[in-house]
């Protein structure tokens, strides 16, 4: 058949191009909300999006698969695309953030034993340590050495008299290995996002001194990060992308729908724990062990400008998490070649009055 006898489907009889699903890894924590709350009450639908979601061990495979193209973005640690983007620890990676995906949410966790052992806050652990300086070194998890995690950890260990180079030492567990550990006795202790603070206590092995939300109040937590090849090729896909996970943020900040993403993240695809231990990290009032509750309201996913990559947020990462690494500093401004506001603003244009309706919500419950 010729060019000029081919006959031409009108538009809307022609076979629809199925488009490249978009590979997103998360880690499994309760902080990983909007990407699950995205994908199963029906916001990358609503903008057209097809997601894969992947769930991976550790940020180490996060790190890993984004750098090798086996993941298009990921639900990341707020450090690890200046890692990416800098050749830090890993081999240099095009990478851009057009998203926060929460403020806070981690807590300092430790262990039964060191409450019997008369360690019942900084006061003192600080007569714990000086007692058994020299004698004994304390092994505290946490899930990457250049995290909020080990921020948290070192500075309330040192406000308590803790010197790094003899009474405590640091070592990278993936999160939900924490509490298995912590119950072996591999560890004294961890700093983790929920649900593995709720799932050491629930357990019976452990308590909680402090939360992130007590100790640096609403400080950048994890981020959308997505290769640059995603958005240079897929600008307009990346930008529905922010536009969707920004809606299902604030989904996830709505009261009234906790008890659902709890049993949502429950799931076995998802967090595969009981839906009431996911529920309490939701909770404004945060069961500590040892009989204790804080009064913590630990994830903010949208509500106080939780979303956009603002300068303050990026200063606060460069001042405290960035400036013991070479090349430095990070300022601000070289970090906004990363974090990238423009995006974020341009998603907004995009986002969509429809709510998710009860219906996808039960629907997805059903299914989950």
């Amino acid at each position: 058949m010729t060019a000029r006898n081919r006959t031409v489907l009108p538009r809307e009889l022609r076979p629809r191009v199925r488009p490249t699903p978009i590979r997103l890894g998360y880690v499994p924590l309760s902080d990983a909300a909007p990407l699950i709350v995205a994908q199963e009450w029906g916001c990358f639908a609503r903008h057209g999006l097809e997601v894969r979601l992947s769930r991976e061990l550790g940020w180490a495979t996060i790190r890993d698969k984004l750098l090798h193209g086996e993941l298009d973005g990921a639900h990341a640690l707020n450090t690890l695309p200046v890692a990416l983007a800098h050749g830090l620890g890993a081999v240099k990676t095009d990478v851009v953030v057009g998203m926060f995906l929460n403020l806070h949410g981690n807590a300092i966790t430790l262990s039964n034993e060191l409450w019997r052992c008369g360690v019942h806050d900084q006061a003192t652990l600080r007569s714990f340590l000086a007692a058994n300086r020299n004698r004994r070194t304390l092994t505290l998890g946490t899930v990457a050495l250049n995290s909020t995690h080990s921020y948290l950890l070192k500075s309330w260990f040192q406000r308590a008299g803790a010197n790094f180079e003899n009474d405590v030492r640091l070592v990278v567990v993936p999160p939900a290995q924490l509490g298995v550990n912590l119950a072996a006795g591999h560890l004294d202790g961890f700093c983790a996002g929920e649900p593995w603070n709720t799932q050491a206590v629930a357990a019976g092995h452990a308590w909680v001194a402090a939360t992130s939300a007590d100790l640096v109040p609403y400080h950048p937590e994890k981020v959308l990060l997505v290769r640059g090849d995603l958005d240079s090729a897929r600008r307009d896909e990346h930008l529905h992308l922010i536009a969707a996970l920004t809606e299902a943020c604030a989904v996830c900040d709505q009261p009234e729908n906790h008890d659902a993403i709890a049993r949502l993240l429950a799931g076995p695809r998802y967090l595969n724990l009981p839906a009431e231990l996911i529920r309490r990290g939701f909770s404004g009032r945060f069961e500590a062990g040892q009989g204790r509750t804080l009064g913590s309201e630990l994830l903010v996913f949208h509500r106080d400008d939780a979303n956009a990559p603002t300068a303050d947020k990026l200063g606060w990462i460069a001042r405290h998490l960035l400036d013991g690494l070479t090349p430095k500093p990070f300022t601000p401004a070289q970090l906004g070649q990363v974090f990238r506001l423009d995006l974020f603003t341009a998603a907004q244009a995009l986002i969509s009055n429809s709510a998710t309706t009860p219906n996808e919500k039960e629907a997805c419950l059903l299914t989950a």
